[in-house]
């Protein structure tokens, strides 16, 4: 052991101390699900997910992800995917219920990946590790924008999806949401080209085109939002009126899938239910 005395050692000691300890290896078979924060992924235990059938009122777009997400799961061809449009309809809960759905099916087969969108930088970092892995990949970003004039973000993205000397490997799919299909924005800012404007928003769609399924999210009628209502009513025992869920809805002014969420929460807090 140095001498305490020693100011060099003691000088060394400290830096020890501040200096973090690298990350631990993730143990990329262990869990169903991991949220990679830019360093190292998080396990996560039991990947939190409505079923299937109790997602109602987007009837096309489950069955196009859900098929798509089972054959990556099979290690079948499958796609990169862009699910755009009406905030709360269901565009997360979609992508979670498809993996819990075909983990179901090829147990240990495939795990979800979240990537916040912070942490995009590192997703070269993040493929690399997953490669390696005899495993299939779902990479998930939820609520991914860039800022007007941001085109490195785009075009690293683009990249990665098709075409560049770090796409992502074989086994790693690509799922994004957006409220916006060009998930940049469309309108032109200062640092866009003044000569050609329509090269720029060529330019940004160009992203959305690198995915092979782009679907959309409208915002519900209102026999859908009552449809979904009714599912989850149903799954827990409970009872509605449709006034009531209307009334409900009026006062938050909208009608969606989370919204619809919301009023089954509130009918389960009126029967002393937990859910």
């Amino acid at each position: 052991m140095a001498d305490s005395g020693d100011p060099l050692a003691r000088i060394a000691d400290a830096l020890e101390r501040l200096s973090p300890p690298p990350p631990a290896a993730a143990q990329w078979l262990d869990y169903p699900a991991y949220v990679w924060d830019g360093r190292t992924a998080r396990g996560v235990a039991r990947l939190d997910a409505p079923e299937l059938r109790l997602l109602q009122g987007i009837e096309l777009q489950k069955e196009a992800i859900a098929g798509n997400v089972e054959r990556l799961a099979a290690g079948h061809a499958s796609h990169d995917m862009l699910l755009w449009g009406s905030r709360g309809m269901g565009k997360s809960a979609l992508v979670r219920a498809s993996v819990l759905n075909a983990a179901k099916a090829h147990p240990g087969a495939i795990a979800l990946v979240q990537v916040a969108p912070d942490a995009l930088s590192s997703l070269s970092a993040l493929f690399a590790m997953l490669g390696r892995v005899e495993r299939q990949f779902l990479t998930f970003i939820d609520d991914l924008g860039f800022e007007e004039g941001d085109l490195s973000g785009p075009r690293a993205l683009r990249s990665w999806l098709e075409g560049g000397v770090e796409a992502r490997p074989a086994n790693v799919r690509l799922a994004v949401t957006s409220n916006r299909r060009a998930i940049v924005g469309r309108s032109l800012g200062e640092q866009d080209d003044p000569i050609n404007p329509r090269d720029v928003v060529d330019d940004k769609l160009a992203l959305a085109d690198r995915f092979g399924l782009s679907i959309g999210f409208h915002a519900c009628s209102q026999d859908d939002y009552l449809a979904i209502i009714s599912g989850y009513a149903q799954e827990l025992g409970l009872s509605f009126e449709v006034g009531d869920a209307l009334e409900w809805a009026k006062r938050r002014g909208s009608r969606s899938g989370r919204i619809a969420w919301h009023y089954v929460h509130e009918l389960a807090g009126r029967a002393g239910m937990r859910v």
